[in-house]
Formats: C-alpha cells, structure tokens, sequence
C-alpha cells in the first residue's frame, strides 16, 4: 500500500498542498486531478524524491510498510511513466527493456524475459528495431513495460496518454490498466481528462488539500 501522511507542500512561504493524506491500496488506480498550478507535478517529484529546491516538503511517504521520504531516488521503488516515452535512442528496443531488468535477473533468463515482454505487448520480433523507427502506439508500449520491468513497488502515470490519438489512447489506457491489475501495484494517475479514469476509480482533486480540508 501507497501512503502520503499529512504531507504539506510550499513554494517560498505560499502553501501548495496542506495536510494532504492519501492511501493507495494494491492494485488500485487513484485519479489525481486539478487546474494548471494546482501541484500535480510537484507532487509526483516528491513522491519519486525529486523534489525542487523551490520547494519545501513536511510529510511522510509509506509503501508496504517502509517509509520512505528520507530515501535517495533509487531506494524508493517507484516507477514513473511520462507523457513522453523517453526512450534511449543509442539502445535497440530490445536493449531499452533489458536496461530496466534488476541486476539479478542475468544472462539466458534477461534475453528470455525481454522477448517474452515484446510478445505480450505485440512486438514479437523486434528486439533489434531503433526505437525512432516505431510508431507512437508501439513506443508507448515499450515505455510502459520497461517501467514495469523494473519490478515497481508502486506506478505513477503523468498523463501518460495524452500524446496518443483516440484509438491509440483507448487501446494503450487498457494495457497499462491491464499490466496494473495483473502486477496489483497502487498507482497514482495524474490526467486532465476525464475518459482517463478507470471504471469505478477514485478520483481525487488536489484542490481539496488546498484548504486543508481533507
């Protein structure tokens, strides 16, 4: 479970997010949404401990049981998925995938595991493609399953499906909520659209912490 414990935000002495609490169960999807300014992006680099100087943080951040607010980046076992799909250009698809295997996963078992992924997302055969040469559709999936590859603990999605036109958007929205289900990560999905949320999710608008009332 995703935890954020009484997490106040502020911008010089301009208070962004008060009082915010928040628990994500396993597997469950929670919308976050609120107008440009309201501290979505912000929220999301503290959660992945990135955080702008800019910025102050008084809170505390728990998953399955371990707090984690004090921990660099890479201790904390949060993915991330970006509206971009920022995949390596210098490294085949193939490479891309494998890049985010753990280190314990080696040899025969990481090829095997990177050509099983392209399979299941459709992409059976192109392991040595040049990511610039895939369309929008596919370089989302690949951007998707290197962020589950990575074994996440928890998922943040920033409106990761904005970039794509409507069939594209449709088809992705339910991989990436099928992958999700399957791996029962809590996830946190920041989006200005509406058709974005799954079917009975929550939704939460982060104005609501803008007065401290939640």
């Amino acid at each position: 479970m995703l935890e954020i414990r009484q997490l106040t935000l502020r911008h010089a002495d301009r208070p962004l997010l008060v009082n915010m609490n928040l628990s994500v169960q396993p597997g469950e999807i929670v919308t976050l949404t609120g107008v440009s300014g309201a501290g979505k992006s912000t929220l999301l680099n503290w959660l992945i401990g990135n955080l702008d100087p800019a910025f102050t943080a008084r809170g505390e951040l728990w998953l399955n049981g371990r707090q984690l607010d004090q921990r660099v980046t890479e201790a904390r076992g949060i993915g991330i998925l970006f509206q971009d799909d920022l995949l390596f250009p210098h490294l085949s698809v193939g490479q891309n995938l494998a890049f985010a295997l753990p280190a314990t996963v080696a040899g025969v078992q990481r090829q095997r595991q990177v050509q099983q992924t392209l399979a299941e997302v459709g992409l059976a055969g192109f392991h040595d493609r040049d990511p610039t040469t895939l369309s929008g559709g596919q370089r989302a999936r690949v951007s998707l399953m290197r962020a589950l590859l990575a074994q996440p603990q928890a998922l943040l999605l920033d409106e990761p499906f904005s970039k794509l036109d409507a069939t594209l958007r449709l088809q992705f929205r339910q991989l990436v909520f099928a992958q999700i289900g399957r791996l029962g990560v809590p996830t946190l999905l920041v989006t200005h659209d509406p058709a974005d949320v799954p079917p009975d999710g929550r939704v939460m608008d982060l104005s609501h912490w803008q007065t401290g009332d939640v």
